[in-house]
């Protein structure tokens, strides 16, 4: 009996290599291609999640300078009510303790929602938050020491809304 099957072991006969040159070329494309599928998808997985974090910051600026407008439209009422204390001096009574609660209550409004006030009396002056509007010789204090404030400054969240007007020691 003779078989047309192989013997184990024995090799099968010379293909060309051309097919197996052609796959092993396609292959190498496909994984080229796939290659550049998956850099290309990071780069936009990295691009999409720079967007997020861009957006979330916009929104928590958005967020935490919504009432800029408004507070800074509170300055001079809250400058007025102030001059009204200074003015009543020492007096007492109902005007005047109305007046200081309104204060109190507008400064709080303010505290609770980012508004500082700025009252640099005593300190060193900080062209940064400060507008020197005088210089004065004061024999005791060191040269760029606040020595008055006129009208006091106010930031919203660490951003300045107005400079405290100030005079400072000469030096």
């Amino acid at each position: 009996m003779h078989s047309e099957n192989p013997t184990p072991g024995a090799q099968a006969p010379d293909v060309p290599d051309l097919d197996s040159d052609l796959l092993a070329h396609e292959l190498e494309q496909l994984r080229s291609a796939l290659s550049e599928v998956r850099e290309e998808a990071l780069r936009e997985r990295a691009e999409l999640d720079n967007q997020r974090k861009r957006l979330a910051r916009d929104v928590e600026q958005a967020r935490r300078f919504a009432n800029e407008k408004l507070l800074s439209q509170l300055l001079p009422v809250l400058d007025s009510l102030e001059a009204g204390l200074k003015a009543a001096g020492d007096a007492t009574g109902p005007l005047k303790d109305g007046l200081e609660l309104t204060l109190r209550q507008l400064l709080k409004v303010g505290e609770d929602n980012g508004l500082a006030q700025l009252n640099p009396e005593g300190q060193a002056f900080d062209p940064e938050w400060h507008q020197a509007i005088s210089q004065l010789d004061a024999a005791g204090s060191a040269p760029g020491t606040v020595l008055q404030v006129f009208q006091k400054g106010y930031a919203l969240n660490d951003r300045l809304l107005r400079p405290a007007l100030v005079v400072v020691a000469a030096g």
